[in-house]
């Protein structure tokens, strides 16, 4: 048997507002709504869908886990996401890659990279 992620599923207070984010973002649309939890996506065949689901407890700080987003033009991506309501939060290079953290109008955070 092998283990396959097929979904990433986000906590938060408010799925259908964080959903107008993420579908603009993704350039997908909310595949399942079943109020309290979202389906997004996937963008591309055999992608990984978003769920986003609500609750009620929110963990405070830093998300344990947060996803890689790899884009030919890292610049105008980061432009783009933060013109959707993304925020930057910093940005790192080591040999061979440079990427952004952003986090998300809920603040869930995640990179936008760039091979070179």
């Amino acid at each position: 048997m092998t283990l396959t992620i097929g979904m990433i599923t986000i906590d938060t207070a408010d799925p259908h507002k964080l959903a107008e984010f993420w579908t603009k973002a993704l350039d997908t649309e909310v595949r399942h709504d079943w109020g309290e939890f979202l389906i997004i996506g996937p963008a591309v065949e055999g992608g990984l869908q978003l769920g986003l689901q609500r609750a009620d407890d929110i963990a405070p700080g830093k998300n344990r886990v947060h996803f890689d987003a790899h884009v030919p033009d890292r610049a105008a991506e980061v432009a783009r996401l933060v013109e959707l309501g993304a925020t930057e939060v910093a940005e790192h290079t080591v040999p061979g890659l440079t990427w952004t953290v952003l986090a998300d109008p809920d603040g869930n955070q995640f990179c936008v990279g760039q091979p070179g």
